[in-house]
């Protein structure tokens, strides 16, 4: 998506997508970072910010989901909290049946410097971070959650593992044009391969109202670290078919978590 600060723009381009989906079920649909909003600064998030499980974005999504028969990891929704003037970078898993299974709030948050239009990002000006790992049993099988800079931190994925091995990480995104142009590949692949999971990298793409630059590149990664498919540069919708015995067999031939010896320990 190149996702603007017009909520319902956003919300007409996600449902058209939506209808051009694939017969099989179920199905998996990851949205990216920031879909419902972006580029209209700190100040319109806070105003558009929904109490969880409630609100005119969260229940157009529902209605999608049960319209459409599929599960959706609705990339990141500002979520209100306890914090005044803050939000959460909230995942949500909605199931097919239109309910909302998991909330996932965004952990590392951007506060960086980048050779761009923007220069300085300060995501924690605004954004309350989260503290929780989520891990979910699916149709899909084993599904984590993550967002964006989030892929940047391999102990997060390794403590993810010891909960249950992930099968699936579905990883929302709106990485710039600069950080995505050196290390969006390599981060993808890498964590692929680490985890022996797939991951479903929605990330937005093209030039936003607020002159930021997204990279693209949204891509459905394999357990081998291959990439299934790949839309570089437009908006749209790519897909692939999970092969779960390929799972299993990359797993049995080189079981790579029960060589490592490097577990940390969950509190």
């Amino acid at each position: 998506m190149t996702s603007s600060p017009l909520v319902e723009e956003n919300l007409k381009f996600v449902e058209q997508q939506l209808q051009k989906l694939p017969p099989q079920r179920p199905c998996l649909v990851v949205l990216p970072e920031c879909f419902a909003c972006f580029g209209g600064g700190d100040q319109l998030m806070l105003e558009i910010a929904e109490d969880l499980d409630h609100g005119p974005i969260q229940l157009k999504l529902k209605d999608f989901a049960k319209q459409y028969g599929v599960w959706i990891v609705a990339g990141s929704l500002p979520i209100l909290c306890s914090t005044t003037n803050k939000f959460t970078a909230s995942s949500l898993l909605i199931s097919d049946q239109g309910e909302i299974v998991e909330e996932y709030q965004k952990t590392h948050l951007f506060d960086v410097q980048v050779a761009d239009n923007t220069g300085t990002y300060q995501e924690s000006r605004y954004t309350q971070s989260g503290n929780k790992l989520i891990v979910a049993d699916t149709p899909f099988g084993i599904l984590g959650l993550a967002i964006c800079y989030d892929i940047r931190f391999a102990g997060m994925f390794l403590a993810m593992n010891q909960i249950a091995q992930l099968d699936v990480l579905a990883l929302p995104a709106a990485f710039t044009q600069q950080t995505g142009q050196a290390h969006w590949d390599a981060l993808l692949r890498a964590r692929a391969l680490e985890n022996q999971c797939y991951i479903v990298a929605a990330n937005q793409t093209g030039k936003h109202s607020n002159k930021r630059q997204t990279y693209g590149h949204s891509c459905i990664i394999s357990p081998w670290g291959d990439k299934l498919v790949e839309l570089p540069h437009d908006t749209g919708m790519i897909h692939a078919q999970i092969d779960h015995p390929l799972l299993a067999e990359i797993r049995t031939k080189m079981p790579v978590y029960q060589h490592n010896k490097f577990r940390s320990h969950l509190v």
